[in-house]
């Protein structure tokens, strides 16, 4: 590890075996703290970046004097975190909370045992009945990027058409994934120079989910035109970014919804549930439009327009970009995250 133990300022805990949304965030932003903290990551999924600890570099830290951070981001790492420090490590505690709900019991009693709380959004804050610091979620602007030449990329796809749609995340009904579904069954036989794609884990328990939006995609005769990936590498999800005009975030609920920002920083026009962070992050009609959620028929609205006037998509995909810039960076994040350590360490 590059750090010494006893060099150690700041331990990003992540305790859990399957990856997840939590775990796509922290992994991004933890090498940017890193360049601002001598940090180690403790666990499993450890990004380039930050050098990674063990469980003997952490019984080196028992009793050592000065002060450390022991950021969690779930229940079982503030666990933890409280534990270590009940047996004599140095830990001075903070959380980060995306949560969009009342919280158990138990949450709600070890957040009260943090030195620092963090809200990824006002609506995750508005839950916590402490005082938080809200700090919402940054994206690499470099690698979610507008391509050179949006339609070239999308001639990679083979997709037919010349523009596409997409809807990115887990294939479940908390996604929405059936309401993107049914939208593009209205509004694809209109305009045929579009076509559609979803991108994302179908797990075991989804399978009837997945395979019941398949029908519905062959009753209206668009298997060829709404496509459903799977699962794919990041770095090809990041191209896919690249090949949309448009994207949907469909969620019906959310903690964040990363991929908000991730299509707006590729410079795709952006239509959003209102869910997670969509009400933080969108400027409505300026950097995309907002929608109820669970509604296809305010979807097909709210698409429309910017599917029969490709020209205001793509400027509202310009000012999209331009407000991830601006907003929602991963050093901005970074950065804000910092000045909640500094007074601890």
């Amino acid at each position: 590890m590059a750090n010494t133990p006893g060099d150690l300022q700041v331990i990003v805990p992540n305790l859990h075996r399957r990856y997840s949304g939590v775990t796509a965030t922290n992994r991004m932003v933890a090498p940017r703290l890193a360049k601002l903290f001598r940090a180690g990551w403790f666990g499993s999924d450890a990004p380039e970046g930050i050098a990674r600890i063990g469980i003997a570099d952490v019984l080196k830290l028992w009793r050592r004097r000065t002060p450390l951070i022991w950021h969690a981001r779930r229940n079982n790492e503030m666990i933890a975190g409280v534990a270590l420090r009940a047996l004599g490590w140095p830990l001075k505690l903070v959380f980060t909370s995306a949560a969009q709900r009342h919280h158990s019991w138990i949450t709600r009693w070890l957040i009260r045992r943090m030195d620092a709380i963090i809200a990824t959004s006002d609506i995750s804050a508005s839950f916590l009945k402490v005082k938080a610091t809200v700090i919402p979620h940054g994206v690499d602007t470099d690698v979610y990027a507008p391509p050179q030449d949006r339609a070239a990329a999308f001639a990679e796809s083979g997709l037919p058409g010349r523009y596409a749609i997409g809807c990115f995340g887990r294939v479940r009904a908390q996604k929405g994934t059936d309401v993107f579904v049914d939208a593009m069954c209205m509004l694809l036989p209109r305009y045929p120079d579009f076509s559609a794609v979803i991108i994302g884990q179908v797990t075991a328990e989804q399978t009837s989910f997945a395979n019941d939006l398949k029908r519905r995609i062959e009753a209206a005769g668009l298997q060829s035109r709404i496509v459903i990936t799977g699962e794919l590498p990041i770095d090809e999800v990041q191209r896919w970014y690249q090949r949309l005009t448009i994207y949907a975030f469909t969620s019906r609920n959310e903690g964040f919804g990363l991929t908000l920002i991730e299509a707006m920083a590729a410079g795709s026009a952006l239509v959003a549930a209102r869910a997670g962070a969509a009400q933080l992050v969108v400027e409505d009609g300026v950097t995309g439009v907002l929608m109820p959620p669970a509604d296809a028929d305010a979807l097909v609205a709210a698409l429309e327009p910017l599917m029969r006037d490709v020209a205001a998509a793509t400027a509202m995909g310009e000012r999209g970009r331009a407000r991830v810039l601006a907003k929602f960076s991963l050093d901005a994040e970074a950065v804000r995250i910092g000045d909640v350590y500094r007074p601890l360490l």
